[in-house]
């Protein structure tokens, strides 16, 4: 069946629906796991989805899950493991889940919404809008030289989010 493919998509969800809390395991899992299906299949690989929920305007330090921190701490982690499987030359591209929250089924795992947007309801930018409006410009710079608008930071942090 891997003959038929082009790209090998894979949705994961590490330190959310496995090891919750545990941001530290985000890079090797997936280092690891990505570099098996390239093995596995030899075609590109990307991340087709991949993030954390959070409360608008719910904050904790140290970061918590549904925090905002920890939103935005989660997808610094894949960031890392995303540009070591760059180097590579098999990993292609990352789409997170989701753009913004909506409305769900009354059910015991979310509070009538999916929280894992970057941004709410209303279309406010959560903390990780702002950080993916940050990452999507540096690649955009990085892989293909666009000159990016002034003022693009991550609040203030200077060039680099890990800074």
């Amino acid at each position: 069946q891997a003959m038929s493919l082009d790209i090998i998509l894979v949705n994961r969800y590490f330190s959310w629906y496995s090891d919750t809390g545990h941001l530290e395991v985000i890079i090797p899992q997936t280092i690891i796991e990505f570099e098996g299906w390239h093995a596995l299949h030899n075609k590109p690989v990307m991340i087709s989805e991949y993030g954390a929920g959070s409360i608008a305007g719910f904050h904790m330090d140290p970061a918590f899950t549904w925090t905002e921190e920890y939103q935005a701490e989660l997808m610094m982690k894949n960031f890392q493991a995303f540009d070591e499987l760059h180097k590579k030359g098999f990993f292609i591209g990352e789409m997170i889940w989701n753009f913004a929250d909506f409305s769900t089924p009354q059910e015991y795992n979310r509070p009538g919404a999916c929280m894992k947007g970057l941004f709410t309801r209303q279309r406010q930018p959560k903390m990780a809008g702002h950080l993916m409006r940050y990452r999507y410009w540096s690649l955009a710079k990085h892989l293909e030289n666009i000159t990016q608008p002034t003022g693009i930071t991550f609040f203030g942090r200077g060039s680099h989010p890990f800074n």
